[in-house]
């Protein structure tokens, strides 16, 4: 019998600690062998329990959870899960959290919690048993372009594929252009690799259209995020919006990102269809349009992210002519969908986090 991960709940919610408890208890593969109310506590119970993985609230009493968080990825790193509010308040205070070197978070509402988690449980687990396995480096050793961290995904009960949103089939015949779009998919341990990408690049870069898997309420957080240190200039992707070189265009959370053709130009289309994978922006629906609409004048590239959320539609952009990238096992966090890309041959470079932009720039 395999060992079981060791869950230590870090939360001054009674009900918060009391859900979690039930909703880990609930698989097979998890022990939940003790509980704290806050990092004080907290400190001891890590000490004699030894825990494999960590979930923490932000709001708490006598230590708030960032400055523990920083405390602890600097003298015992180690994977942690984020308790965070959906709220951009919440956002901006996660998004540092990841930066810090949590692994992943779950997202809950400010009212009825209780059912709200309950509802997220299978995803709740799964991030818990990715989360045990996933990379986690010191806060002190780190590299200057630092390793990725995190986000992730509001679930959805039903599972679609993209044709819910997008009909496979061969590149479509559009006016000729020479403008080249670099199309970039990323989620668990996206929003910190995506960082290290950008900030790589000059402003002469091609247009970036990106998908990371994120909910609607991080969605301006994040972009402010990535535009503070890039020299390209960041936004939200609206609908219509044309695509240009030295921009990036984000999907919002709670939209598919698309990229369409008006005779030569490329445009941003949104979609409020279901969520694809589970995911809503996800990567597929993104990749396949491109594969349509850019055909060879794209680059794929694909960062950390747990699932295989976009690997099928990099296999259609690599047989509509487009030159793909993917990071490589070491450097990412969760080895998912980079895994299931390189697995189905939609792969022309595997490269670590620290060599994508300098790729990226030897293709355009």
């Amino acid at each position: 019998m395999s060992k079981k991960i060791k869950v230590l709940i870090i939360d001054d919610s009674a009900l918060i600690r009391q859900m979690l408890t039930k909703i880990f208890s609930s698989s097979a593969e998890i022990e939940v062998v003790g509980s704290a109310v806050d990092p004080i506590v907290a400190r001891d119970k890590i000490k004699k329990l030894n825990p494999d993985v960590l979930t923490l609230d932000i709001e708490m009493p006598r230590m708030d959870g960032l400055t523990f968080l920083r405390n602890l990825m600097r003298l015992r790193p180690m994977p942690v899960v984020m308790i965070s509010t959906l709220t951009e308040k919440g956002a901006a205070v996660t998004l540092e959290a990841l930066e810090l070197g949590a692994v992943d978070f779950v997202a809950k509402p400010k009212v009825d919690v209780s059912n709200s988690l309950n509802e997220y449980a299978e995803d709740i687990i799964a991030k818990v048993k990715m989360a045990a396995k996933a990379k986690v480096r010191p806060l002190d050793v780190r590299p200057s372009t630092k390793p990725i961290r995190t986000p992730v995904r509001t679930p959805v009960p039903v599972k679609h594929s993209a044709d819910a949103i997008i009909k496979a089939s061969v590149a479509k015949s559009h006016f000729k252009t020479t403008d080249k779009i670099i199309a970039l998919g990323a989620s668990t341990g996206g929003t910190e690799a995506l960082k290290d990408v950008v900030v790589g690049l000059p402003v002469t870069t091609p247009a970036i259209v990106i998908s990371q898997h994120l909910p609607a309420a991080f969605s301006v957080s994040f972009a402010k995020h990535v535009n503070d240190v890039t020299e390209m200039s960041v936004c939200i992707a609206q609908n219509g919006q044309q695509i240009l070189p030295g921009n990036i265009y984000i999907a919002p959370g709670d939209k598919h990102l698309l990229v369409s053709r008006d005779g030569a130009r490329y445009i941003c289309q949104l979609n409020d269809g279901p969520p694809v994978n589970r995911h809503k922006p996800s990567v597929e629906v993104m990749f396949r349009s491109v594969a349509q609409n850019v055909g060879s004048n794209a680059i794929g590239v694909m960062l950390t992210g747990m699932g295989a959320d976009g690997a099928m539609a990099m296999k259609e952009m690599k047989d509509a002519g487009a030159v793909n990238i993917v990071q490589d096992e070491a450097s990412s966090v969760v080895w998912g969908m980079p895994g299931e890309a390189f697995k189905l041959g939609a792969a022309d470079h595997v490269v670590a986090l620290d060599k994508v932009a300098a790729k990226i720039l030897s293709l355009v």
